[in-house]
């Protein structure tokens, strides 16, 4: 299959398991993280979902075997989007593994009727390689509590090749958007999809999906430029440095 071919931006995400405690917290939906509706915005769902994996691993240890990890896609399935001043109830756990990378889901509810749900394909790290490396024992033992799926292959779903376009706009980014790895945190992407997203606001207003795809890593130096296509049912972005695809993302309703 084509490394450009959409493989399937309308994959449903796997229900929560049943019987099996996952790994939950709660946190308040802050100012900073809402727009001038008051919705919790893509990139506020982004960090939550850093921010809960972070907690997850060191509530169990495995913040010392497996410390590591990159996101290659994240989906974000928006049924009813929280508001402040709620707070937000997160729930997680694993949906697929291998050996060196796992599916999380994520779940969002608040007190009243909101609802997000998520997916992350996260990939293992090793400390001194650099590279993806094998999950330890005791994380993979844990991970495999609630999934039976222990061969998870890596398969896009989005195009990787943008089509021409003569309406590129820069995006600058900013000291603040960069990690200790020098690359472009996580939730700078989604930055991006906030601001192509202001452009077409119906797709907010109704149950919509989001997807992030990261192809590799934009670092600090490097001249982003951002590439959108508006075909009605959904918005597809591509993010270029020097004329390559680092990454793609889409939005469409649900």
């Amino acid at each position: 299959m084509a490394s450009d071919q959409i493989v399937t931006a309308d994959q449903v995400l796997a229900a929560p398991p049943a019987d099996v405690r996952c790994f939950e917290t709660s946190r308040p939906i802050r100012t900073g993280d809402v727009d001038t509706a008051y919705r919790l915005r893509l990139d506020g769902v982004a960090r939550y979902l850093l921010d809960i994996g972070t907690d997850n691993l060191a509530a169990f240890g495995f913040d010392r075997t497996d410390p590591l990890w990159i996101v290659r896609r994240t989906v974000i399935d928006v049924h009813r989007a929280p508001t402040w001043p709620n707070r937000v109830h997160l729930r997680r756990w694993c949906s697929a593994h291998s050996t060196r990378w796992s599916s999380m889901r994520v779940q969002l509810t608040d007190d009243e009727d909101a609802l997000i749900e998520t997916e992350g394909f996260w990939i293992n790290i090793g400390t001194h390689s650099g590279m993806p490396a094998r999950i330890s024992d005791g994380l993979l033992d844990d991970l495999g509590r609630t999934t039976e799926e222990h061969r998870l292959r890596w398969r896009p779903w989005l195009p990787s090749t943008p089509p021409r376009s003569p309406d590129d706009r820069a995006f600058p980014l900013r000291v603040t958007d960069i990690d200790p790895f020098n690359h472009v945190n996580n939730a700078a992407y989604w930055h991006a999809v906030e601001e192509v997203l202001a452009d077409r606001p119906d797709l907010l207003e109704t149950p919509h999906r989001a997807i992030v795809e990261h192809l590799s890593p934009i670092f600090a130096s490097d001249n982003v430029v951002l590439r959108a296509l508006d075909d009605g049912p959904a918005l597809s972005l591509w993010f270029l440095v020097d004329g390559a695809v680092r990454a793609a993302a889409r939005v469409q309703r649900l």
